[in-house]
């Protein structure tokens, strides 16, 4: 049995790669992986979500919401990955200047598909909760009516609650926002 061996690359290689490339790839530790496709309704969820954020954020302008494309690097891991949906408070912090790629979101949301959910939930996560600006994660299930909140505290624990029911609010207290279930899986059809 023959083994393929892993060719290394270094961050700035990714970013040429990435940038040029027709997919989104993740990239950690020298290794670039490919990121899935979306679904019709992963995009309607994405879309909807954003939306109603974004509804909700115009008259403070101190926070704003990126769907899908904008690259986020976790410096502390070296995690290069593209979140769903993100929100970031003040003015974004930019690697080395480059202007597609942040590193300060507080609020960052998933939609779960069957090949990223535990990955999601999992190793993803701990990614994300080393960066300090962030607070609030949401995990969307495209499949059926279920959100998962995790919102950090301030000992740096982490509480959870999970809904699955149409007409309830989750309210986002780091970023000033409420959102109805409900609106989030607006014209979703399972």
């Amino acid at each position: 049995m023959s083994s393929q061996p892993v060719t290394y690359l270094t961050p700035e290689q990714y970013l040429e790669i990435e940038r040029k490339a027709e997919s989104r790839s993740e990239y950690l530790n020298g290794e670039m992986f490919a990121m899935p496709g979306a679904s019709v309704r992963h995009n309607d969820i994405v879309v909807n979500t954003g939306t109603e954020l974004r509804i909700q954020l115009r008259p403070a302008a101190t926070c704003r919401v990126y769907i899908t494309d904008l690259r986020l690097l976790i410096p502390s891991t070296g995690l290069y990955t593209y979140p769903d949906l993100m929100v970031i408070c003040g003015p974004p912090q930019l690697s080395g200047g480059a202007p597609d790629i942040v590193t300060n979101p507080t609020f960052i949301g998933e939609v779960l598909s069957a090949s990223t959910k535990d990955y999601d939930r999992g190793e993803k996560f701990l990614h994300y909760r080393s960066i300090p600006s962030f607070s609030e994660y949401l995990l969307i299930a495209q499949d059926t009516i279920r959100v998962e909140h995790y919102a950090r505290q301030p000992d740096n624990s982490w509480v959870f609650r999970e809904y699955t029911t149409a007409g309830i609010r989750i309210d986002l207290n780091s970023i000033g926002c409420a959102l109805d279930i409900g609106s989030i899986y607006e014209g979703v059809e399972f």
